[in-house]
């Protein structure tokens, strides 16, 4: 996301901006996924699915498709993520791709639906925790 839409992000309504290119990129990764799985490799996806109904779509996806797959939920508290985020944006390290503002680390923090009981039925889905 950072390398192929960074230049043009705009400074207000991010997050419209954001879900139509996160759109078209999960297009693009389902086609590499569809060819490595033709190809009988695992693969490993993270997408940041943060709310429920993209999850659904993805997992009724992988269904159709025929695939097994299993879910991670990588669990921190708010206050951790927010000084990881925090401390990225500073070393602008190894794993920095762009600042993430405070303000957006918020709104994708607010929009976060945790997979509850009924979504785990009968899925692989598993949780991680950091704290």
């Amino acid at each position: 996301m950072a390398t192929l839409f960074r230049p043009d992000r705009p400074k207000d309504d991010v997050l419209k901006w954001y879900v139509q290119r996160k759109e078209r990129c999960i297009e693009q990764i389902w086609k590499q996924v569809c060819g490595l799985m033709a190809a009988d490799l695992d693969v490993v996806l993270e997408l940041g699915l943060v709310q429920r109904t993209s999850r659904m779509a993805f997992y009724d996806r992988m269904n159709s498709a025929g695939y097994q797959f299993t879910v991670c939920v990588l669990d921190a508290p708010r206050g951790e993520r927010r000084a990881r985020v925090a401390n990225r944006n500073r070393e602008k390290g190894e794993t920095y791709a762009m600042d993430v503002p405070e303000a957006i680390f918020e709104i994708a923090s607010d929009l976060w639906e945790a997979p509850d009981a009924a979504e785990c039925q009968g899925r692989d889905i598993r949780f991680i925790s950091t704290g």
